[in-house]
């Protein structure tokens, strides 16, 4: 990972934008980015799911983009959590292998995506493509009111 940058003070209390190259091992930098915010903004719950969801963007950047570079927007939500992974890949995302083979090699993490989070796509965009997830904080239960 390279190109950092320092985001303002008022970015931090509600996203975190940053460009990456990404390589092998930058998935566990990003999920404890990842998990900081979460805690920061008392979303903890949401950790696990979204820590998956986001090894499977980077790992498909790191797999399929050229050049390996792609930009992270985690932005807190009055509903949750929204992150997004934005490359300069223009091939669209496939959620099933070649020719829909459920049991090909590639083609699955889109669908672990699917699974684990509560909303997910991808957008094109002039010269490549977003691709993003939501999760969504549960109600939390209080004491019982009588």
């Amino acid at each position: 990972m390279n190109h950092a940058t320092d985001p303002s003070p008022a970015l931090l209390e509600h996203g975190y934008r940053m460009g990456f190259t990404v390589g092998e091992h930058s998935a566990r930098h990003l999920r404890r980015i990842l998990r900081t915010f979460l805690a920061r903004w008392d979303m903890a719950e949401l950790t696990d799911a979204a820590e998956l969801a986001l090894t499977e963007l980077v790992a498909n950047v790191v797999r399929h983009v050229p050049g390996r570079s792609c930009a992270l927007l985690i932005l807190r939500r009055p509903e949750g959590l929204r992150v997004e992974v934005a490359d300069r890949c223009p091939r669209p995302v496939r959620t099933r292998g070649a020719e829909g083979d459920e049991l090909a090699e590639g083609g699955r993490g889109l669908m672990l995506v699917e699974a684990v989070t509560d909303r997910w796509g991808a957008v094109p965009v002039p010269g490549g493509k977003t691709v993003w997830f939501e999760c969504d904080v549960k109600p939390r239960s209080g004491p019982p009111t009588m």
